[in-house]
């Protein structure tokens, strides 16, 4: 109060000041004379002069008055006196006592603190409480744990084992591309054939199921997901909306001049919601025999908010989900233990229900494929893709971000942390085993780690970098941990296990390697890491132990403060970092257990759960000598094939055993011995090819081990005995529902190879110097796509004179050609014509070329009347076979869907529904066959054509009834006048691969999905000779 009398009396003075001015100023101007005027002047600017010191005074006063006056002190109660020499605190965080002193002096503290904490949640404003629970999804998807993968950067104090994920993250590319939709824009190949990143399919779909292998990046995703989200709605000025939809990495074969675009996201800033589904089953399922609901998933989010102080937010976060929608990550539904029986279907109840009660929300589960491939794993109504393996640009990316991060972490400087980068980026695409290694995101972070760790090297062999990284885990799990005392002086606050346990370092190891096993073989589920119970881990140690000072009780202790090969994961629970680390522990066990016989034991009648094992146990005992591979193929694949009464173990044991050759034995130089073994592993691999029991998928890989072996069927490797089917003359069934007709315009008999041309078959043609000879290039000269014996396709950086290379496993021998324009499918049909006849497979008026259109739906769907048993024959004997092409018998599917039958089949052909997500070897589809013996007709590869589409993507303007006579089957049409294919391709769904499904496309393009197949047919069939039309002189013009 007495502040505010004195200041109401100066306000009071001015004011009186001002008024009489002209009375008291006069006298103390004498100087200036009789001067009036200036007198009257001055006395005016003094007044004015008054009024505006006590005006600003007057509302500086006011404004003080509003304002509240500040909180008395808290009264300071200490129940509790500081000890001599220490110190007690009191309080909270928002009002901290101190006592400190041998006097007990008291201090009173205030605490600016950064990040909002709620006293009383119950309480807070909604908006308050979203922030908070924003900032703690922020921080914790943010930290990159780095246990398990880089030792010496987690245990650096200075950076609590983490990176930031923001920093470090690379985009995840999907193996399922766009949808059959896009032909309409006349992306029906080139771009089609591009693959959709893992946010493009989470943009599109409402509903996404997100499938991978270990180590795939599916968690990581996730994280990364919740991380951007929660930073945009935050305002980070790093993780955000920018982030997550910044531009893919580019690979060096793509077009650099094409413009960066974004990827899509048009979803906002949606409230994002992560569930561990592993700790949902844990926690949040009701009894067995009890239908699971969204309420529990609703009651388990609460749950988890509790323990945050945010248990508020449930109401709040539950109103905004149902009325403006959110995005809820679903992470690991593979990884849900399967310890009783309704676990997984109760899981697939709630998340349903969820997606029901809550229809404004998007929804993104992630599971290992195979798990999720089983019938009862999946979800209806969602959509499901595959991530693919990194590619070059995807892991240049992540080794420069890396490496820029680690550097600045570490205090490199700029230039130091991109030579480094540079050095590994060179080690690993000069490799191709560690370019294959590095397609696997946690293989190459660990390559990543190991290259800073080893100073610049890197093992070759995946059995070696898991060995190398669990020798830097068990390193940081024994390193003592030292610290500094008062006086800068380095302590050991705790010795490593072994020298406490007074054991070899080898022996904890062994132990390790044992549990693994142990836990392995007995893991309900076939996916995620298997739980280690304490008790088995302790009592294994003290079992070791040497030293009578540790018991159970510290032995607990101990571990709970480290981790390292395993992780406390609960209370009485450990679990190894990755199920990779798992897995080789197992297979280190296994090298010293009955080895080989034990191991292939367990690898035939459970090789879901062993192979990788099992593989990885092959290459380890290789080590030291080649003999221990060999062994194990022995005694995995000892009996030959025969081709009834084969049962599954014996088909993956042999299937196991051409895998551990790949990867293990040492095939530049084998004995005579071993190469019957290798010949018995091939005869097999030819063996599971045909085999309909065996998965598709699992085909596949063994056509792959068999191009790496050696492909045996000279039939995909050969020119003169590629195999040819008959197809008679006579009607047939062409178009689709709308367009359905019958046609007669085949009255010829004529052959079609039974695969797609491989890459060895078209390797033939290369080799014989085919692009260099100007008389099969007539067309692709005139187009301008031909020159001085190269190739240029518009999206070709360069000329070249050989197929464009996608790597593996696109350019395998025994895969079809692709990377190649339809002018090199023409000019390898004339080279092949010429040389036929040369060798006299062929007669004078024979000739190969590409089917036509009509030529290549009649060979998929059969005429009217087919032949009562397959006619199939090697080129090299066509001229001679002397054939008849009666009787026949009634075609009962005449317009059937698919070569097999109506309904889609994804055992019958490589679709996107197969999950291959690649070009698969020829021949391994036996049961998708054509009813005259073609296979691979529907997917693996869209086949060209010799016939028109016509100037449109979107309509052809040749239309049907099909007419050869109306000049659709002109070679000589401009390259601007689109091409057919037809088949459809392993990225296409099941309408993309029927029979009658049709596109154009660019015959100036070359792509991962086109190939082709060869029609050998008379030179002049029985139709009206071509003649040129008004619309094709024009287009050539």
């Amino acid at each position: 109060m007495k502040r505010w009398g004195l200041l109401i009396s100066v306000l009071a003075l001015l004011v009186a000041a001002g008024v009489t001015v002209r009375w008291w100023l006069a006298p103390l101007l004498k100087f200036v004379g009789a001067n009036t005027d200036l007198i009257q002047g001055l006395a005016d600017a003094i007044q004015i002069g008054l009024w505006l010191i006590a005006g600003v005074a007057g509302f500086i006063a006011l404004v003080r008055r509003n304002k509240k006056p500040p909180a008395p002190p808290t009264k300071i109660s200490m129940k509790k006196k500081a000890e001599a020499g220490g110190v007690l605190i009191e309080g909270d965080a928002l009002n901290a006592n101190i006592m400190t002193g041998q006097h007990n002096t008291l201090i009173q503290t205030e605490t600016y603190i950064d990040k909002q904490i709620f006293s009383n949640p119950s309480t807070a404003d909604p908006k308050v409480l979203r922030q908070a629970y924003l900032n703690r999804l922020f921080e914790s998807c943010r930290a990159l744990s780095l246990a398990g993968v880089d030792p010496k950067a987690a245990s650096d104090p200075t950076h609590a084992g983490r990176l930031d994920l923001d920093a470090v993250y690379t985009a995840l590319l999907t193996l399922t591309p766009e949808t059959p939709e896009r032909l309409a824009r006349g992306d029906m190949l080139e771009k089609e054939s591009r693959r959709v990143s893992a946010l493009e399919q989470l943009n599109r779909h409402k509903h996404l199921v997100l499938l991978g292998d270990p180590g795939s990046g599916k968690s990581t995703f996730v994280n990364f997901v919740a991380l951007c989200l929660a930073g945009e709605a935050l305002g980070s000025p790093t993780a955000n909306l920018k982030l997550l939809t910044a531009p893919l990495p580019k690979d060096q074969d793509e077009d650099k001049k094409e413009k960066e675009t974004p990827q899509p996201w048009y979803h906002g800033s949606l409230l994002p919601v992560r569930i561990i589904l592993r700790d949902f089953a844990a926690r949040g399922l009701p009894p067995v025999g009890q239908k699971a609901s969204t309420k529990h998933l609703c009651d388990f989010i609460a749950a988890e908010l509790d323990p945050h102080a945010l248990s508020a937010f449930a109401e709040p976060l539950h109103n905004e989900l149902r009325e403006k929608g959110g995005l809820l990550l679903l992470d690991g539904l593979d990884e849900v233990p399967e310890s009783r029986k309704a676990g997984r279907t109760q899981i697939k109840q709630a998340v349903e229900d969820f997606a029901a009660c809550f229809p404004r929300c998007r929804l993104l589960v992630t599971s290992r494929t195979y798990a999720y491939q089983q019938q009862d794993w999946r979800l209806p109504d969602f959509r499901e893709a595959v991530l693919a393996p990194f590619s070059p640009g995807q892991i240049r990316r992540f080794v420069e971000h890396w490496y820029a991060h680690i550097g600045a972490l570490r205090g490199l400087h700029p230039d130091d942390a991109q030579g480094r980068a540079e050095l590994l980026k060179r080690a690993i695409f000069n490799s191709d085993r560690l370019q294959g290694l590095a397609e696997r995101p946690l293989l190459l972070t660990l390559m990543a780690s190991l290259h800073a760790w080893r100073g610049g090297s890197l093992p070759e062999k995946r059995e070696e970098l898991y060995a190398d990284t669990v020798d830097l885990l068990l390193d940081w799990w024994e390193r003592p941990k030292i610290v500094r005392d008062a006086t800068g002086q380095l302590q050991v606050a705790q010795p490593s296990l072994a020298e406490w346990l007074k054991i070899d370092r080898k022996k904890v190891l062994d132990l390790l390697s044992a549990l693994a096993y142990e836990a392995h073989g007995e893991q309900p589920e076939l996916a995620g890491t298997a739980d280690v119970p304490e008790t088995k881990l302790v009592a294994g140690l003290m079992h070791l132990s040497q030293n009578p000072a540790v018991n159970p009780a510290l032995l607990v202790k101990y571990l709970s403060e480290r981790a390292g090969l395993l992780l406390p994961r609960g209370v009485g629970v450990y679990t190894f970092p990755h199920r990779t680390f798992q897995e080789y522990l197992a297979a280190c066990y296994l090298t010293d257990q009955d080895y080989p016989d034990k191991l292939a034991e367990l690898a035939r009648a459970d090789p879901n759960r062993w192979r990788e094992a099992a593989l990885l146990a092959a290459a380890k005992a290789s080590r030291g000598s080649d003999f221990a591979v060999w062994a194990l193929v022995d005694s995995l694949c000892h009996r030959e094939p025969v081709e009834s009464g084969q049962n599954l173990n014996a088909l993956w044991g042999a299937h196991l055993a051409g895998q551990a050759l790949v990867e293990s034995a040492k095939l530049a130089k084998v004995s005579e011995s071993n190469r019957k073994k290798v010949a018995l592993v091939q005869n097999w691999l030819a063996h599971i090819l045909q085999h309909a029991d065996f998965p598709a998928v699992e085909r596949a890989l063994a056509g792959n081990t068999l191009a790496l072996l050696g492909e045996t069927r000279r039939e995909v490797t050969t020119i003169n005995e590629m195999q040819f089917c008959l197809v008679p003359k006579g009607p047939f069934w062409m178009g689709d529902e709308k367009e359905l007709h019958r046609n007669d315009c085949l009255n010829y008999d004529y052959w079609i190879s039974r695969h797609p041309v491989t890459n060895a078959q078209f390797n033939e043609f290369v080799q014989a110097g085919g692009y260099k000879i100007e008389r099969y290039w007539p067309e692709a000269k005139a187009a301008k796509v031909w020159k001085d014996g190269q190739v240029k396709a518009w999206n070709d950086d360069k000329p070249r004179l050989q197929p464009h290379d996608f790597g593996s496993p696109f350019n395998l021998p025994n895969h079809p050609v692709v990377g190649i324009t339809w002018y090199e499918m023409l000019a390898f049909t004339r080279w092949l014509t010429e040389m036929g006849r040369e060798k006299k497979w062929l007669g004078e008026k024979m000739q190969i070329d590409l089917p036509s259109e009509a030529e290549w739906e009649k060979a998929a769907r059969g005429g009217e009347e087919i032949l009562p048993s397959r006619r199939i024959i090697s080129l090299d004997k066509i001229r001679a076979e002397h054939y008849t092409i009666e009787p026949r018998m009634k075609n009962e599917k005449p317009q059937r869907r698919y070569p097999w039958s109506d309904d889609a089949d994804s055992n019958r052909a490589n679709y996107d529904e197969t999950k291959i997500g690649a070009t698969s070897v020829v021949g391994c589809f036996p049961q998708g066959a054509s009813p005259y013996g073609c296979e691979d007709l529907s997917g693996n590869v869209w086949e060209w054509t010799r016939s028109l589409w016509g100037k449109s993507y979107s309509t052809p303007d040749f239309k049907y009834p099909y007419d050869p006579n109306d000049n659709r089957e002109n070679l000589e049409a401009s390259r601007d006048i689109l091409r057919v294919l037809r088949g459809g391709s392993f990225g296409w769904d099941a309408s993309g691969v029927r029979c009658a499904y049709r596109g154009g496309f660019s015959p100036n393009s070359r792509s991962r999905l086109g190939g082709f197949r060869l029609s050998a047919r008379p030179l002049s069939p029985l139709s009206a000779p071509i003649k040129p039309i008004k619309f094709l002189k024009t287009a050539m013009k």
